[in-house]
């Protein structure tokens, strides 16, 4: 019982990438959505916290950029999300443009 509360405390943490450790990490709420981000240099990650059903999903990119841009002060650059799995709405990177 107690290996199995251990998974789900591991399972509920956000870790970055590996290009990701030192970043700095930042939690905000987004349409009801919490995400954490993780920012280093010109690029950040963004991971979508708890389930969320296909339908929901839809607006999911748009408010993952939200919270990037919102948490790092930095301005997304257009088309730049990419997912490890296409579609994928739990994770994403992002290039960005600090220099707004």
């Amino acid at each position: 019982m107690r290996l199995l509360f251990a998974l789900f405390l591991l399972a509920a943490c956000a870790s970055p990438a590996p290009q990701f450790f030192g970043a700095e990490r930042h939690q905000v709420t987004r349409g009801g959505i919490d995400f954490i981000v993780f920012h280093k240099g010109s690029q950040a990650e963004v991971v979508r916290m708890g389930y969320l059903k296909r339908a929901q999903r839809a607006a999911v990119p748009r408010l993952m950029e939200e919270a990037v841009e919102f948490t790092t002060g930095c301005r997304v650059i257009p088309n730049s999300m990419r997912t490890r799995i296409p579609g994928d709405t739990g994770e994403a990177r992002l290039d960005l443009d600090c220099s707004v």
